[in-house]
């Protein structure tokens, strides 16, 4: 059973302000439910009450949320995980962003890709 400090109200209050955030970072990724519930392993039922804030999201919902590139910090805090903005260029930080989108079994295929390009243009 859950136990928490918080007076029962201010928990729900706590769990809607959680599920606003997730549904925010599954849009800044631009995903559906459907694709959001398929990379944590829910239902699209289940990640719509998570949402909707009337489900606890568990820690690992949130470790494969972060695995998708979700800022979980932003998500349980509202306060977004620290970027290193200014030594990026916006090119830069758009591909990060990207990255971040990415499943971990595809980012080894960019990762190789992208060394075959270092490795390329270093021959010139």
């Amino acid at each position: 059973m859950f136990i928490c400090k918080y007076g029962k109200g201010t928990f729900v209050h706590l769990l809607e302000e959680i599920g606003a955030r997730l549904q925010a970072e599954r849009k800044r990724l631009d995903l559906t439910q459907d694709q959001m519930a398929a990379l944590v392993g829910v239902s699209k039922r289940t990640l719509a009450s998570y949402e909707a804030g009337t489900r606890e999201a568990g820690a690992g919902l949130l470790n494969l949320a972060a695995a998708a590139g979700v800022d979980v910090l932003f998500v349980l805090t509202g306060a977004p995980l620290p970027q290193a903005a200014d030594s990026l260029s916006a090119e830069e930080a758009e591909f990060v962003a990207m990255l971040r989108g990415i499943a971990a079994s595809d980012r080894s295929v960019l990762r190789r890709t992208a060394q075959a390009f270092v490795n390329a243009n270093s021959i010139k």
